[in-house]
């Protein structure tokens, strides 16, 4: 893409809900795992097994995970507002330029979510693991 094409407010304007719901999942996947987070901190300190440890470990990566993808998130989203302010002023190929941050921005907050997630299925795996040797016994 050439960075001297034009575009016009509607393009960045069209990635603001999409950011705006991103955000919303985002927090909704943070309010849960610090939910199962105090959970487990409340838990009788002597029923700790080797599976609630699996657990502080995997949480502790997701817990980065999801710093980083909101992080991530917000830059994307200063980018896409930056790129409507460089517009405002005419600047076109500046806008481009922040536009394409933004885009860029947002693909790796979604490819940290994706990560995330499947180490979110690998939690589940643990827990699903633990029932059936239990139930085995």
């Amino acid at each position: 893409m050439p960075l001297n094409m034009e575009i016009t407010f509607t393009a960045p304007a069209l990635l603001f809900p999409a950011i705006s719901l991103l955000f919303l999942a985002y927090t909704n996947r943070f309010m849960v795992l610090a939910q199962l987070i105090r959970q487990l901190h409340g838990k009788n300190r002597v029923e700790v097994r080797a599976i609630v440890t699996r657990q502080i470990e995997n949480l502790r990566r997701r817990m980065h995970l999801i710093k980083a993808m909101q992080a991530t998130g917000v830059l994307s989203f200063i980018c896409c507002t930056l790129s409507i302010f460089a517009l405002f002023l005419n600047m076109q190929q500046l806008g481009s330029i922040f536009l394409g941050a933004c885009l860029l921005l947002l693909v790796c907050s979604l490819l940290l979510s994706l990560w995330e997630i499947q180490i979110s299925s690998g939690a589940i795996e643990l827990e699903l693991t633990d029932m059936e040797q239990e139930s085995d016994h």
